[in-house]
Order: structure tokens, then C-alpha cells, then sequence
């Protein structure tokens, strides 16, 4: 080799991809992925649905770019990382939620869940679930009002500002499956909702009721390898264990597995929040604890804890133990392990 050979090397943060792809086409992908739920959230919550997605990337685009502004930095929102945040933000809240505070949500979202970490690849939680945590502190009634699908109830539901309920609601899945457990009563209402579950037409946030956008969302990205299949297929995995098992101790308490992989936000969890590339680990065997985890702390949350739903802060512990897993599946660096 020649010593006087000069080799440019670019050092840059997450996410790094392995195949010449840059990082707004990743995330183009991402949001392509998901139109399919944008869609079932259209057509089962109307109009609304589609004004809450709108307001929700509008408030994370501007307020990524005003973060840009203040800190005098170069405008990143070519990445199209505030798209994808406003996205599942608004995909991850219930049908009705006022637009005022879906505007607040997202502000905090990007300004405190990216911005305050440096902006795209040095945040260590993801974004949109940071967003989501707050809103769930700060607008708890809102946050847990589910109002029908518009093909049960036409008339359109609204939640005003003087948090008043103007909708038919209805409990989800979840919801079910959390009183027979707590009343220890049967868990029939829940599994009777499954066929439900698979076209949408349940109780839940806008973008989680439909398995079947879901999963055609999921299968796009793994067509365009935009994701790889270790982490939800971790998830799925250790969740319908976990499920099965206690459906095998006591059918009548708990709700069949496949009811649990199909309600709440397991599914838009599993294919486009736990899979972000710069909050969860770099290699494979990292990938497949890190999707352990996040199905096991969400069926304890399910099961044991005091909510229904557990996927928001089974992603948001996951992430805090990244770097960790990290450190203990170490990547191989080019050229071999030194000394070898």
C-alpha cells in the first residue's frame, strides 16, 4: 500500500445503513409505508383523522426548522425525520384528539425528544413515543377517549377544549381484556373482537386499529429493505409466548394471543417505532434482545400493570438500555477484530 495514498473518511452519526441509500429516501419509505393506516384512518374516522396527521407534521416540520433557526444550524429538514415523527405521533393518538394539543405534542416531540439531543442520530428516545409520554401525562382523559369508527357512528366525534365528550365511545380491546382481568371475569368480549381488529373497525388510536394496513405497510418496507425482519419478528415472537402461556393457564382471564399482536399499538410499534434505526441496536443479536424486551415489558404491563397498553414505554425503556446493548453486542470493525 502507498503511504502517501490519502483516504477521505467521513465520520458521521446514526443512522448508518450498509447499502447506498441516504437517509430521507429511508424515511420516504417509511412514510410510504404507512399510508395504508393513513387510509384506514380515513375512511373509518373521516376527515378529522386526516386534519389531526396534517396538523401533526406541519407543527414537527416547523418546529424542527425554527430549533434549526435558533441554533444556527443548516436546515435538516431534507432528512424528512419531522414528516416521519409527525406521522406516527398522529397515527399513535385516539380518533378525536383536539388538534390544539396535538400541536403541543408535537412541538415537545421534536424540540425535546430530537432537538435538545443534537438533532437526527443523537437522540436516544424516540421521538414521536416522547411526544405521545408527555401528552399521556399532561391530557390523560383525552388521551385515553376512544370514540367509535365512523362506519358504527356517522356522526362525527368531537372532544372540545373544555375536555366535554360530544361522541359515542367505545372500550378497546385492550380495554376488555384489562377488566377480566382486574374483575376476573371472562375475557370473551375481547377475543370476539379479533376479526374486528384485522380490518380496523375497533376502538383504538388512529393509526394502530387496522393489522391488515399494517401489515401491508410492513411488508413494503421489508420489500425495500428498509427494515430488516429481527426486531418485529423478536417482538411478535416473545409477545405470543408470553400471551400463549397465560391463555394455556387460564383461557377464561386472558385474552388468545393473537388478539394481544393484533390490539392496541403492538403492531404499529412493532413495524415502524421499534425498528427506528438511530434508537435501536446496531447488530443482529442486539436486535433480537432489544425485541425481546419490548414484547415482554409490554405483556407486563398489560397483564400486571395498572394500564391496558404498555408498547409507549416498553419502546422508551428499550431505548434508554441501547447503548447498553450495545456495548455488550459490539460490532465487528472493517478488517477483522484486531489481532486476529
Amino acid at each position: 500500500m502507498d503511504d502517501t495514498q490519502n483516504y477521505n473518511i467521513t465520520v458521521s452519526s446514526a443512522p448508518h445503513i450498509s447499502r447506498p441509500l441516504w437517509t430521507h429516501k429511508v424515511m420516504i419509505d417509511v412514510v410510504i409505508g404507512l399510508v395504508p393506516a393513513m387510509a384506514a384512518a380515513g375512511y373509518y374516522f373521516h376527515f378529522y383523522a386526516l386534519i389531526l396527521v396534517s396538523t401533526c407534521v406541519i407543527s414537527c416540520v416547523a418546529t424542527e426548522w425554527l430549533c434549526n433557526l435558533i441554533r444556527k444550524k443548516p436546515s435538516s429538514l431534507g432528512d424528512f425525520s419531522a414528516v416521519v415523527t409527525g406521522v406516527i405521533l398522529a397515527l399513535s393518538l385516539p380518533p378525536a384528539f383536539p388538534v390544539w394539543a396535538g400541536v403541543i405534542g408535537s412541538v415537545f416531540a421534536v424540540a425535546i425528544g430530537k432537538m435538545v439531543f443534537g438533532g437526527l442520530g443523537a437522540n436516544i428516545f424516540n421521538p414521536a413515543m416522547v411526544g405521545r409520554a408527555f401528552l399521556a401525562a399532561s391530557f390523560g382523559m383525552l388521551m385515553t377517549t376512544w370514540t367509535v369508527p365512523a362506519t358504527i357512528n356517522p356522526s362525527m366525534p368531537v372532544i372540545s377544549a373544555e375536555n366535554e365528550i360530544d361522541a359515542r365511545t367505545q372500550a378497546t380491546p385492550l380495554a376488555w381484556s384489562k377488566m377480566a382481568i382486574k374483575r376476573k371475569e371472562p375475557a370473551s368480549v375481547a377475543n370476539e373482537q379479533l376479526n374486528a381488529m384485522f380490518v380496523g373497525e375497533v376502538g383504538g388510536c388512529l393509526g394502530e386499529t387496522s393489522a391488515i394496513a399494517l401489515f401491508i405497510g410492513c411488508l413494503y418496507l421489508l420489500i425495500r429493505r428498509t427494515i430488516s425482519f429481527h426486531i418485529p419478528l423478536a417482538v411478535l415472537v416473545s409477545t405470543f409466548v408470553f400471551a400463549g402461556v397465560l391463555y394455556i393457564i387460564n383461557p377464561e382471564a386472558y385474552i388468545r394471543p393473537l388478539a394481544h399482536l393484533c390490539s392496541g399499538g403492538m403492531l404499529l410499534c412493532v413495524f415502524f417505532i421499534a425498528t427506528d434505526p438511530v434508537t435501536a441496536p446496531l447488530t443482529r443479536r442486539g436486535m433480537w434482545l432489544f425485541g425481546i424486551g419490548v414484547g415482554t415489558i409490554t405483556m407486563l404491563i398489560r397483564v400486571i400493570g395498572g394500564y391496558p397498553e404498555g408498547v409507549m414505554y416498553s419502546i422508551l425503556l428499550m431505548n434508554a438500555v441501547t447503548p447498553l446493548i450495545d456495548r455488550l453486542f459490539k460490532r465487528i470493525p472493517a478488517g477483522g477484530k484486531p489481532g486476529v
